[in-house]
């Protein structure tokens, strides 16, 4: 039987893959259902739903704990967002070990300093060194056990305001390090960035963006620029907390739960999601 990594190399062989985000298990089994090719698990999403800013809050034990729900409730791959490793090389090194033995088929690193920020909070950021970064990446991929599973290297260059010309010196020192793909980032209205990083990279690796920004741009249009791997990172929760905030303010005003009825799914939804039918026909203990 095939791993989930080898599952996922699979996909990108034939073709450009769709991740997006979950921060549990309900909402990886959501994305599984609607037929996306892997999950994402969402350092932003999984920060958010403990309540706390995406900025190193959470141990890596607590960031572990949700990806291994995410993961073991569906059959498609995940990848996890492991900010910048967690601290040192010897971090990211049993950072990997962790990831891989909890079925992720990858992880992503980015070359933010520790303890990271969001890319989208504001204020000036300073990336670690190219080589530093490389050395995380060769850590993680020295303590990997499979040769399938994913590191993904992640330049945060256009977020700092580096330029082009940074971004493609980062994915060259990351190539050689061992990475498998390169994550570029960029949080600019428009695709320019990362299609001028596209057409600039004349490395081997799979190229993976996250159109958080520019999200006018499609899937058609960003693999016709160059990239194999599309993640939508934060959706998912977005689109609950919305919907949260909605409901909570009808079940406020009306102070009766009936006018919710049309915009929640029934209890029996919820039981279907979970796997519920195989528990009907147990009795309770007594």
């Amino acid at each position: 039987m095939r791993s989930k990594a080898q599952q996922l190399r699979g996909k990108l062989k034939r073709g450009t893959v769709v991740l997006v985000g979950a921060h549990d298990g309900i909402t990886a089994k959501l994305v599984a259902k609607a037929g996306f090719d892997g999950v994402w698990a969402s350092g932003f999403e999984i920060s958010s739903a403990h309540g706390v800013p995406d900025a190193s809050i959470l141990s890596m034990e607590e960031s572990l704990a949700s990806a291994k729900a995410i993961a073991s409730s569906v059959p498609i791959p995940m990848i996890a967002d492991c900010d910048s490793g967690y601290g040192t090389v010897e971090n990211a090194a049993k950072m990997t070990k962790a990831y891989e033995a909890i079925g992720a088929a990858g992880i992503c690193i980015e070359d933010n300093p520790f303890p990271k920020r969001n890319s989208f909070y504001p204020g000036k950021r300073k990336l670690v060194s190219p080589e530093e970064h490389a050395a995380r990446i060769a850590a993680a991929k020295g303590a990997q056990k499979s040769k399938h599973f994913m590191v993904i290297a992640r330049t945060e260059a256009f977020i700092a305001g580096l330029g082009l010309k940074e971004a493609l010196k980062r994915a060259y020192c990351y190539e050689e390090a061992g990475a498998d793909a390169i994550l570029v980032h960029s949080k600019a209205k428009t695709p320019d960035e990362i299609f001028s990083f596209a057409k600039g990279y004349g490395g081997s690796l799979p190229l993976v963006c996250v159109p958080t920004s520019y999200n006018r741009t499609n899937v058609k249009q960003l693999a016709d620029g160059g990239y194999r791997m599309v993640i939508y990172a934060n959706y998912v929760l977005r689109t609950a907390v919305a919907a949260i905030i909605k409901n909570l303010e009808i079940l406020k005003q009306e102070n009766s739960a009936y006018p919710l009825e049309g915009s929640i799914v029934p209890m029996g939804k919820i039981n279907e999601l979970v796997g519920y039918a195989p528990l009907k026909h147990l009795k309770s203990g007594g």
